[in-house]
């Protein structure tokens, strides 16, 4: 697909007979109206998702897109660039923390690499190499128009490999080494502020070494300045786990697929989604509220509350894989409780 088609693809709208049925459903369960809180608004939205009265989280898939930043160089990062490559072995050999919360789920899970400066070679790793990392952001241009696009594909093909498996839910997790310099750049253009008020310490930089950072955020933003468009955002400041990303979460609203976000790189890509098609947003739930300080300006403008405040900021699709439970527990309990007929219990609402 080229750009054009990207942008003119229609979001599956969502199921409101379910979702009014849901409602009805939840009005009659033996507890007082409302007092499960934010469970019961989730189990609502995702009933308006799956178009059932039921919905379930039993299958899910984690994608994890994985690739090297040229702004790197710059010394953003706390971690040399070689980690990017090193951490995706550990996806495919089951280490890091997604990996594990993934095991423990029993989600479909997989790794893909969009390309690092490191070559990885696991049968547990899916090469879909665009180059070995992208244009430095500071001096020109993320990528081309052609290696935006092989990106959005790669997330578009994600989403269908978890269509095929019929995953309930889809959750996007990522990794590169100086990849939160790419998105603050990306929501510094996007929302109009200066890179001091969005550059967080990322991997850990800290002092003069998140004073530097900002400046090379900055640099970026003078370089690519005045650019409105949203996919022509991404080419420049973007990276191609990052497009990735993007282009997943457009294909899953297209296909009527459940998303839930993970954090601070994950919501960027999110906001991008919904700013080339603002009705992807009805498909994505947020699993949680990053500890990088900007993260939760990201949600206050995509107008969410994220279901969990841990004060992670791994990444990776971790605090999403950890919101799992919360929403396989409001699926349980719209399912499981009794309602008051049930129950024999005297409704006070009627």
């Amino acid at each position: 697909m080229n750009l054009e088609q990207w942008r003119s693809l229609t979001v599956k709208q969502l199921d409101q007979e379910a979702k009014q049925a849901a409602e009805l459903h939840q009005a009659q369960l033996t507890k007082p109206p409302g007092s499960l809180g934010m469970l019961e608004s989730l189990v609502v939205d995702l009933a308006a998702m799956q178009g059932t009265v039921f919905p379930r989280c039993d299958n899910v898939h984690i994608s994890i897109f994985a690739a090297d930043h040229g702004v790197a160089c710059q010394g953003v990062s706390a971690f040399p660039q070689d980690v990017t490559a090193q951490m995706v072995l550990n996806f495919a050999q089951g280490g890091a923390a997604v990996a594990v919360l993934a095991k423990q789920m029993g989600a479909n899970f997989e790794v893909i690499n969009l390309g690092t400066v490191k070559p990885t070679m696991h049968p547990g790793i899916i090469n879909q190499i665009i180059a070995e990392q992208s244009g430095d952001i500071s001096q020109t241009a993320a990528m081309t128009e052609e290696q935006l696009l092989q990106g959005l594909q790669a997330g578009k093909q994600a989403v269908d490999r978890a269509i095929a498996l019929k995953s309930k839910l889809f959750i996007a997790g990522e990794m590169g080494i100086a990849n939160t310099t790419s998105a603050t750049a990306l929501l510094a253009s996007l929302l109009e502020l200066n890179a001091e008020d969005v550059t967080g310490p990322g991997t850990g930089v800290s002092g003069s070494r998140l004073e530097h950072k900002a400046s090379i955020v900055a640099q970026a933003l003078t370089l690519h300045q005045g650019i409105n468009d949203p996919f022509e955002l991404l080419r420049c400041l973007g990276g191609f786990e990052i497009v990735a990303m993007c282009g997943a979460y457009i294909r899953a609203a297209e296909k009527g697929l459940p998303v839930l976000v993970d954090g601070f790189i994950s919501s960027a890509s999110a906001l991008l989604a919904c700013k080339v098609n603002p009705e992807v947003r009805k498909w994505l739930l947020f699993g949680h509220c990053s500890a990088e300080p900007f993260h939760s300006k990201v949600l206050q403008e995509l107008d969410v509350e994220p279901i969990l405040m841990m004060g992670m900021r791994l990444g990776e699709g971790s605090g999403a894989a950890m919101a799992v439970s919360i929403l396989r527990a409001a699926c349980e309990l719209h399912s499981s409780m009794a309602t008051f007929s049930d129950a024999g219990v005297s409704n006070s609402g009627e």
